[in-house]
């Protein structure tokens, strides 16, 4: 479905959409939870936090799926 261009000519706009912005907000909850669960099972940090980047493209895909 095509939506509508919702800036004004010479004004200025927002850079995402709230949809955009929530599933951006929610994956990066997500990798951060991630991490830290990482972290405390105790892997050292390099690997929890490459747990947790590891986790944000998939969260990403599942909430631009569920958020409709």
């Amino acid at each position: 479905m095509a939506q509508a261009n919702r800036r004004r000519p010479g004004g200025d706009g927002p850079l995402l959409s709230q949809r955009t912005a929530i599933v951006f907000l929610l994956a990066a909850l997500t990798g951060i939870g991630a991490t830290v669960l990482a972290a405390l099972a105790g892997n050292v940090w390099p690997v929890a936090v490459s747990v947790g980047g590891g986790v944000v493209a998939p969260a990403v895909l599942f909430f631009h799926q569920i958020i409709d």
